[in-house]
């Protein structure tokens, strides 16, 4: 689900299965079982002049989805890679595509985007996530946020130097130093390898949503027994209505 007040919406997310024969884009709402497939789920967050930021979201998303499913083909030929390694790849490739994508252009300049990537199979979710779009886990009432924001004053707050009012308003928040493109010659994202259960939620979400809404909105929110579209849309409309200055997009999991 996104929202968004500007002209143009640099979000970008995606839902898809993956199996032997590739991905297979999946709707706004459903229920899907990973017997036999695998399930990604994806928030990325663009940046850039023009309709940089929109293209270079859009870009990194079909890119990603086009290479997970590799796994499953080369499952079929005898080889099993590593899930974190086949997305550390993933990246690299993505990274530069991006960046060739951009070499030259004035309109496409600096294009980068954030990712938060949550792909599970039957046996645990994989994350990647790269900038200040963000993955958190519920569980048992209990809020977790999965994956690190790329970011010193996200830093400080984990390590308590700072207080999370002291953080939001924070003049240098949105400085990110790993972003997907943007001409770095290196990237350095965060990977996990994680279990999960049933009764887990998962939410991705670009930092839009975090503008709007506290810490304790998403924990409570996630811990309701409510739908997943419909955890959607109260986090959604909360958020626009606090904030709404930003591109907000955000997913939400429920494991059954």
């Amino acid at each position: 689900m996104s929202g968004s007040r500007k002209p143009c919406n640099d979000d970008s997310w995606i839902v898809f299965s993956s199996d032997i024969y590739g991905p297979t884009k999946l709707g706004d709402t459903g229920e899907a079982s990973i017997s036999t497939l695998d399930l990604v789920f994806a928030v990325s967050d663009g940046m850039g002049g023009g309709n940089a930021g929109d293209l270079a979201s859009s870009l990194i998303l079909e890119r990603m989805a086009a290479i997970i499913p590799e796994t499953f083909r080369a499952a079929a030929a005898g080889f099993f890679p590593d899930s974190i390694a086949h997305l550390q790849q993933a990246l690299k490739e993505v990274h530069e595509h991006i960046n060739e994508a951009a070499s030259g252009m004035d309109d496409r300049k600096g294009m980068a985007a954030t990712l938060a990537l949550a792909w599970f199979t039957p046996e645990n979710m994989y994350l990647a996530n790269v900038g200040d779009s963000r993955i958190y886990r519920s569980r048992d009432g209990k809020l977790e946020q999965l994956s690190k924001d790329h970011s010193l004053a996200w830093s400080q707050w984990k390590r308590g130097e700072i207080k999370e009012i002291q953080y939001r308003s924070h003049p240098r928040r949105a400085v990110l130093y790993e972003v997907v493109g943007g001409g770095h010659a290196q990237l350095y994202p965060y990977f996990a390898a994680l279990p999960y259960q049933a009764g887990d939620r998962f939410l991705i979400c670009s930092d839009g949503l975090v503008d709007g809404v506290w810490e304790r909105h998403i924990s409570d929110e996630l811990a309701a027994d409510s739908p997943p579209h419909e955890v959607c849309g109260n986090l959604l409309k909360r958020a626009i209505d606090n904030s709404g200055t930003d591109d907000t997009t955000l997913v939400v999991i429920r494991i059954d």
